[in-house]
């Protein structure tokens, strides 16, 4: 008989987070793709859990008070804007993060979409799947000399430095704590930031402070012709703002990783817009960055339900 009981909330972990689950005498409780809020606190409170596992369902509150031996929430990943942090403060539960468990996977994604956004694939790909040839006005445009501004300067922005310093772009960052750093032009502000940029690339976390903050108004600060990249969170940047911008022509393209909301209405204006490349909020999630995610989680449940102590980098507060 199990000791403890785990709530995933997807329908698959890597062999090496079971292990160290069970190892614990954990048993795992799987929930289908994206539950809901209702889904996981049902879920939880129906499996007695001391613990959940989350990585595409949100934990609120409600999932909180479900089970009355839960005792932490551990994010597969590192964003934890889907949890109700405050609330498990206050009631004493623990959540944890698998801090840099896929910041090579993220800025590698980011990069690659920088460089696909600058070649033009996505409209060149449709026009040619539409039985056009090269149009003799169409122009890509070169890496090197791009200035590449980000948003945010934690461990993924940090990464893309020398990628695009090895493709010769310029970078710039900004972030309300940032004072120096190499090879980086540091701006005071978001405005500084957005002025001259050609790339904006978004790493912030997703704050009440951060929702929305690349509005109209950031988005018209862009020069004309720059592109935005989002592999942070969706609801950073205003959707409608960007889609009325692209098709505006102010921006030339965007790149997303993330919707605001996941996944997005099949009639989501930039869903299949011609000139945004669109992923499934699927940048960290390589066969290294999964193992390396489950099982920072696997461990932080582990050791917090058999009194061991989780690593202080991994441990989540209210603020």
């Amino acid at each position: 008989m199990a000791q403890f009981h785990v709530v995933m909330t997807s329908p698959f972990l890597t062999p090496q987070a079971v292990a160290i689950l069970e190892s614990a005498g954990c048993e795992i409780h799987y929930m289908p793709p994206y539950p809901s809020a209702e889904a996981v606190a049902a879920r939880v409170a129906e499996t007695g859990a001391h613990a959940v596992l989350t990585r595409q369902g949100p934990v609120t509150a409600a999932a909180l008070d479900a089970s009355p031996v839960l005792r932490i929430v551990a994010r597969h990943g590192v964003g934890v804007d889907d949890v109700d942090v405050a609330a498990a403060d206050a009631r004493g539960i623990l959540v944890t993060r698998a801090t840099g468990s896929n910041t090579r996977a993220v800025a590698e994604h980011a990069i690659a979409m920088v460089a696909a956004l600058a070649k033009g694939f996505r409209p060149l790909g449709h026009a040619i799947a539409a039985g056009a040839w090269r149009d003799p006005a169409a122009r890509v445009r070169d890496l090197a000399g791009l200035r590449l501004a980000l948003l945010g300067f934690g461990p993924i922005a940090q990464a893309m430095v020398p990628h695009a310093r090895a493709f010769g772009m310029t970078v710039s960052a900004y972030a309300p704590s940032l004072r120096d750093a190499p090879g980086v032009l540091v701006r005071d502000g978001l405005a500084d930031l957005l002025r001259d940029a050609d790339v904006l690339s978004i790493h912030c976390p997703y704050t009440p402070a951060t929702h929305h903050i690349i509005d109209a108004t950031a988005l018209g600060a862009l020069p004309k012709g720059a592109f935005v990249v989002n592999t942070a969170r969706g609801g950073i940047v205003d959707e409608a703002a960007l889609a009325a911008a692209l098709d505006s022509g102010h921006l030339a393209g965007a790149a997303l990783d993330v919707f605001e909301g996941e996944p997005p209405a099949l009639a989501h204006p930039l869903r299949d817009h011609p000139l945004v490349i669109v992923t499934p909020h699927i940048s960290g999630v390589t066969e290294a960055s999964l193992v390396s995610m489950g099982v920072m989680a696997a461990e932080c449940i582990a050791w917090h339900l058999t009194g061991a102590t989780v690593p202080a980098e991994r441990i989540v507060r209210h603020r």
